[in-house]
């Protein structure tokens, strides 16, 4: 028997304003996006914010259903948009960013197991990483090169 040591690679900044100009941006679209979120099961609004290779930013949110799991998480919900609009496009980063309740509190989350999937499938078919950013403790940035990093046994087609 062998053992395989699986390791990712993260960068950390302190805060966003360590973030390059683009991504900050990118972070704040994604904040934005908590408040259009529609969570009156959980109260956790959940923003994700997309960064297109021509500079555009498309932004979504969760979408609970009383019928759970019907809804969609705020990633699932971001990335299949550009899909379905932007087919041609190619997406460079992603931003995600939670808030908890009513406040103006914002923490880190990272992307369930079925939006690794989702955001990775899109890594896949356009052949390019996908850099993932993300807060975590104490405000620190954590940002990964792929999204392949976030799921380092894949479920691909290749």
């Amino acid at each position: 028997m062998q053992k395989l040591n699986l390791t990712i690679t993260l960068e950390t900044y302190n805060n966003d304003t360590e973030l390059s100009v683009q991504e900050n941006k990118l972070l704040n679209e994604a904040r934005k996006a908590t408040y259009k979120s529609y969570a009156p099961y959980s109260n956790f609004h959940v923003g994700a914010a997309i960064l297109l290779d021509d500079d555009t930013i498309v932004m979504a949110n969760n979408q609970e259903n009383a019928a759970f799991p019907s809804g969609s998480c705020a990633e699932q919900s971001a990335i299949f948009w550009v899909g379905a609009n932007y087919p041609e496009r190619t997406i460079k980063s992603i931003a995600v960013i939670a808030r908890p309740g009513k406040g103006d509190v914002f923490r880190g989350v990272s992307p369930c197991g079925a939006c690794r999937q989702a955001m990775l499938e899109y890594e896949v078919r356009q052949k390019e990483p996908i850099r993932f950013i993300m807060l975590g403790a104490n405000n620190q940035i954590l940002v990964t090169e792929s999204i392949g990093d976030l799921l380092p046994i894949k479920f691909t087609n290749f």
